[in-house]
């Protein structure tokens, strides 16, 4: 039996460290390998102190050597939990992600504004402008954009990376999309805790090929909650657009919306406030507009909070049935629907070029209370 120390190592770099994006090697969590003979021992640090973990991360290296070298060298790890204390440790740091330039979160107050309709949209308008995007899907309890995008039954692929396994996107209409709406029964709800559905998101995240994208664009689940706060401590966000119809009730959820990204404690900038369902046109009379649910809330609210108001996108029936068939209508050519969508996207992307112009980097999230947000 012959084999060098630096085989080991390369064994080692097809196993990717525990919730990092990296292997082993790269996240310098191997300490130290040393061998006699038939013998290898590896020392192996990690951060997590749960008995699952260390065993896991036990039996893939024991694994990834056998597989690589010599199946019949007898391993040996021994497995240190050192848990990193940061200079400050109410700071949460985002991981960036590589070749991924501006990460836009679609957020809403409630349910049921057009929020998924709005990102699937402004997917598609920006992918007809000539950006790379992609689309994470990370409403946890209600995915959608794998309808919208007509994708239901297909799954993601494997696919090696450097030498690690990671998730291929499913590609469809120019866009790039991840959803746990690939991986769960469409008949069966998802009853997950909060670090459950965490620990899926980062997965779809970092454990994921994305390529090279302008534009990940990611779909929040409405309201204000853990998967929101996740999502802000594990990438850094350049910038959030609220969705909201024009009615007092959404406005008053939409307020709150952006006052959690506004939150001293969170500190994403709010690229501005898209209106949906502004107004009903029937198809007979196109130049009538009917007020059904109030005129220019979401536009006076952009203007109270001073942030801005992105568009108007109609209440019309071809945009539902658009999105069930997995159409999106920005594919159309030179409709009025269509060109909405461009508008308000264009304004998004105007706006977000003048927050990178002007501010720097979101990067950091400070956690000053148990639930993230500040008690002031």
């Amino acid at each position: 039996m012959s084999f060098k120390k630096q085989d080991i190592y390369k064994a080692l770099e097809t196993i990717t460290a525990p919730g990092e994006g990296k292997s082993l090697i790269e996240n310098e969590n191997v300490t130290n390998v040393v061998s006699f003979g038939n013998e290898v021992i590896v020392d192996v640090t990690i951060s997590n102190p749960s008995l699952q973990a260390k065993k896991k991360i036990e039996v893939e290296i024991m694994k990834a050597i056998h597989e690589h070298v010599d199946q019949k060298i007898d391993v040996k790890v021994n497995v240190k939990v050192e848990v990193q204390q940061k200079e400050n440790p109410n700071q949460i740091r985002g991981k960036e992600i590589p070749n991924i330039q501006n990460i836009i979160a679609i957020a809403s107050g409630k349910g049921g504004v057009g929020k998924s309709t709005i990102t699937s949209n402004m997917a598609v308008s920006l992918a007809k402008m000539g950006f790379k995007v992609g689309v994470l899907d990370a409403d946890v309890y209600g995915p959608s954009q794998h309808l919208m995008f007509d994708v239901e039954r297909e799954k993601p692929l494997a696919v090696n990376v450097n030498g690690r396994s990671k998730m291929k996107p499913i590609e469809s209409y120019g866009v790039k999309l991840l959803s746990l709406g690939f991986f769960t029964d469409p008949n069966q709800a998802v009853i997950w805790r909060g670090p459950m559905a965490s620990k899926a998101l980062n997965q779809l995240i970092f454990d994921a090929d994305w390529g090279e994208l302008d534009f990940l664009l990611i779909d929040l689940p409405p309201g204000t909650g853990d998967v929101h706060l996740s999502i802000v401590q594990a990438v850094p966000i350049n910038g959030a657009v609220v969705v909201s119809t024009p009615q007092n009730i959404a406005l008053a959820d939409a307020k709150k919306g952006v006052a959690m990204f506004k939150q001293e404690s969170i500190n994403v900038p709010v690229l501005g406030i898209v209106e949906n369902m502004a107004y009903f046109t029937p198809a007979e009379l196109p130049n009538n507009k009917y007020y059904i649910f109030g005129e220019g809330g979401a536009k006076r609210l952009a203007e109270d909070i001073e942030t801005s108001f992105l568009g108007e996108i109609p209440l019309v029936q071809s945009i539902r049935e658009a999105g069930d068939v997995g159409h999106p209508v920005a594919l159309q050519e030179n409709t009025p629907l269509a060109e909405a969508f461009t508008e308000a996207t264009k304004e998004m992307v105007s706006q977000l070029l003048k927050r990178n112009a002007n501010l720097p980097p979101t990067e950091v999230v400070r956690i000053t209370t148990m639930s993230g947000c500040s008690t002031k």
